[in-house]
């Protein structure tokens, strides 16, 4: 066996997982953390956080966005458009190879998307494709798609990731593949050995296209425990980590925590919210969910939660972005109205026993939230006690992240959700909010459905004109505010800390990771030996 030791911490990887020459090398091996393991390695059919971090590594899209959000050629060096919208030509780079040594081509680029257009292979992100009516290989290095109709986040849509056509051609079940679990990409790591629960590893590719990556090893450790993170990143046994709110303000102003890991902070590209399962009897009446919306403080959670890192959310979409609408009051913490629209939905406390209800059922109901984030876990815990001024009984349930996803989120077996929506760049929200997206693979696992968001979803997606299509998104924003099938929270901060060996760490709007093949480790900096 390889032995790489760092303080207390002491990681073993088999001799089959490293190469036999990786030894002084002068890169170094990245160790991060994460709550969840990562559950499917092909990218349009992840869907949680892990699996899509490490599928960023393995594989490139066609498009790509830049540190400042802007789009920028990935696979893709150039790309036309037609006047029309319809017709969307790319030009490919030439010499890009997998990570096997086959060559990258056109037909790699059709077969992906073809596959992620047959709905037996469940991409639930299809309904961002759907407009596409034909796709052409000019050559091998040039492909065109051909659109139904305008489609204005078909460009974005293109940075899914593209899998290899010689490897799954043959695959009867790609979800089910050995590829799934071993994949093979382009992109600037290469997979090396995924140990179930405990870590996968990834090598620089060496070959890459930009440039070889500056650090040799990239390893995703499972750490579900926030705090015995906090201690390998102080202790040296990993190099990054999410810091929480207490964290970040209390516990990372030690000396033995400056002198050598650096903290960020930025408003996150996501949003915290509670989900009602709207098949449920309960939440079918909307002036229940406002109600509940009223009877949460928002400040409160933000102040005691997350110690005033985070900022109220009202909508679907990214804050500062002109698709969100500030004029949004969204529910301030009344109670007096909470009461008032429960009395009026019938919920009344007829037995003077502290709780509300309706012909003989008592207003109780159950939040599920995942193991492994804290935040979600304490904001749950203060909104059980708010209902409970109103005489609603809230149970919490803390379920394992894969159990969570299959028994309860794609089975809909919930009655209320506390989750996280992590927003692209694009505003297009169909495989969220559209009812069509409620089965067939889709994310609206609540089953919102709304025949004019339908409509203006499908508007926004063909409206071309910013300031147009901004007011699209802004009316959708008001219309699923009033409507409350979510009970939105906050926005969260982003808090990374990272280790201060690791440099070429560049804080732009796209936040930290986007230039991670450009990170290294100095020379004598160099921590792991292999």
């Amino acid at each position: 066996m390889y032995y790489i030791a760092v303080a207390s911490f002491l990681f073993l990887f088999e001799v089959s997982v490293l190469p036999e020459n990786a030894v002084n090398t002068s890169g170094d091996a990245y160790v991060s953390a994460g709550i969840a393991e990562a559950r499917i390695l092909i990218p349009f059919l992840s869907t949680d956080s892990a699996s899509s971090s490490i599928c960023s590594l393995i594989y490139n899209g066609l498009i790509k966005v830049d540190k400042d959000l802007n789009v920028a050629g990935d696979l893709a060096k150039a790309w036309e458009i037609s006047e029309d919208g319809l017709v969307i030509t790319v030009y490919l780079k030439k010499g890009v190879k997998w990570h096997d040594g086959h060559s990258f081509s056109a037909e790699d680029v059709e077969f992906t998307f073809e596959t992620i257009l047959d709905p037996g292979n469940g991409c639930p992100y299809i309904s961002g494709y759907t407009d596409i009516s034909d796709i052409n290989i000019i050559d091998p290095n040039t492909v065109q798609f051909i659109y139904s109709r305008p489609y204005a986040p078909a460009l974005l849509r293109l940075s899914m990731g593209i899998i290899p056509k010689h490897i799954f051609k043959s695959a009867k079940d790609i979800k089910n593949s050995l590829y799934a679990r071993e994949p093979i990409g382009t992109g600037p790591y290469i997979f090396k050995k995924w140990e179930s629960s405990r870590y996968i590893l990834l090598e620089a590719n060496q070959e890459y296209f930009e440039h070889v990556p500056g650090l040799k090893y990239y390893v995703h450790r499972i750490t579900p425990d926030k705090t015995v993170q906090f201690l390998e990143l102080v202790s040296g046994g990993i190099d990054s980590m999410e810091l929480n709110p207490y964290q970040y303000i209390y516990r990372s102003i030690t000396k033995e925590f400056t002198s050598q890991v650096q903290k960020y902070k930025f408003l996150d590209h996501s949003y915290v919210y509670l989900g009602y399962n709207l098949q449920d009897p309960l939440f079918k009446d909307k002036r229940v969910r406002q109600a509940i919306g009223y009877a949460i403080n928002r400040k409160e959670i933000i102040s005691s939660v997350l110690l005033g890192l985070g900022e109220i959310c009202t909508g679907p979409f990214l804050k500062g972005t002109p698709y969100y609408d500030e004029t949004v009051p969204g529910y301030g913490y009344d109670t007096k109205k909470a009461r008032h629209l429960l009395h009026e939905a019938g919920w009344r406390d007829n037995d003077a026993d502290g709780v509300l209800e309706k012909d003989g059922q008592e207003f109780r109901f159950r939040i599920v939230t995942n193991q492994g984030n804290q935040v979600r876990e304490d904001a749950a815990q203060i909104i059980q006690s708010q209902l409970s001024e109103l005489g609603i009984k809230v149970e919490i349930q803390v379920i394992a992240w894969a159990a969570f996803l299959d028994q309860f989120i794609n089975k809909k077996k919930f009655q209320a959700v506390m989750l996280g929506w992590t927003l692209p760049v694009d505003p297009d929200c169909y495989s969220v909010w559209h009812s069509e997206s409620i089965d067939n693979g889709g994310l609206n696992f609540i089953s919102y459905a709304n025949s004019e968001v339908d409509a203006l979803i499908e508007d926004g997606r063909s409206e071309f004109d910013v300031i147009n299509r901004a007011e699209i998104y802004k009316k959708i924003h008001r219309i699923i505010a009033e409507e409350s099938p979510y009970t939105f929270l906050f926005f969260p901060y982003a808090m990374p800390a990272v280790q201060k060996r690791i440099k070429g760490i560049k804080p732009a709007p796209a936040g930290i990771s986007y230039n991670f093949i450009d990170w290294y480790v100095p020379e004598d900096e160099v921590r792991y030996k292999f």
